[in-house]
This record gives C-alpha cells, sequence and structure tokens, in this order.
C-alpha cells in the first residue's frame, strides 16, 4: 500500500538536542508552540498519544500511537485527526517521523530538526500539512530561542 506523499520541513534551533528532546515531549512546552494543544501520552514504544485542543474554533481530539523513542535522537509516532473527514481505519493514519542531530556548525550548541509526514493524499494535502508543521517549527524555534 502507498502511503501517500510525504511532507518534509527542517529548521536549525539555537538550543542543544537535550533541550529540544525536553521540548518534543514535555506536555507543559508543547502546549506553547504547537496551537495550544494538549498532549497526552507516556512516551513509550505502543503507548497512545491524543492531543486535544481547538483548531479554527473547533474543538478536535486527535489520536495515534508512539512508534519509535530514541531519546536526543528520533520520536516517531502515528496520527489520526477526525476533523480529516476520514473514517478511522489504518490508511486513514499519518506517521509523523522526528529526528534531531547536532548542527555541524555548533555542535552542542544548535540543532538541526527534521520532520517528516507520510500519507497525504494529493499535493495540495502535502503543502498543507508542510506549511502547518513549518508553523509549528516557527513556534518551537521562538519557545526554545526565547527560553
Amino acid at each position: 500500500m502507498s502511503k501517500g506523499l510525504v511532507a518534509k520541513v527542517s529548521t536549525t534551533v539555537g538550543a542543544p538536542k537535550k533541550k529540544v528532546w525536553d521540548a518534543l515531549v514535555s506536555p507543559a512546552a508543547i502546549k506553547q508552540y504547537m496551537f495550544g494543544a494538549d498532549v497526552v501520552s507516556t512516551w513509550r514504544e505502543g503507548a497512545p498519544i491524543v492531543w486535544k485542543g481547538e483548531w479554527k474554533g473547533k474543538p478536535y481530539e486527535d489520536k495515534g500511537a508512539i512508534r519509535r523513542v530514541e531519546p536526543e535522537a528520533r520520536l516517531e509516532y502515528t496520527h489520526f485527526s477526525p476533523l480529516s473527514g476520514k473514517p478511522d481505519v489504518p490508511e486513514s493514519y499519518h506517521t509523523v517521523t522526528i529526528e534531531l542531530a547536532d548542527d555541524p556548525a555548533r555542535p552542542g550548541a544548535a540543532t538541526r530538526i527534521s520532520l517528516s509526514q507520510d500519507n497525504n493524499p494529493d499535493e495540495q494535502s502535502r503543502q498543507h500539512s508542510e506549511q502547518n508543521w513549518a508553523a509549528m517549527f516557527d513556534a518551537l524555534t521562538k519557545y526554545l530561542e526565547e527560553a
């Protein structure tokens, strides 16, 4: 089965990997940079993850499962949003992969963050996903560099 088009976004933040990782798995931090979402998860492989909040005036509760956890290196999870209008079946889930690496120009002081999200059904959806993730990365960068 094809996993659709893949959205890809990356950025470099002026923070060490540990600080970036902590922001990726801290519900209090996530709420600050991910559009006000409340996130619940144990961050263990196989565990559920739930995002709750309001998007464009509509309440939502998205869900998924943690697939891979490599502290300070890689976080992978599935994601499904009922707001997509799609049925809650495995084919409707995205896989989101976030990878962290030292910025070679500033090892230990800056981190390269790369994200991919598969299963975008068309080019417009892929571009929309990239725009949303880029906005989230902008907010994450601001959160990390101003903290």
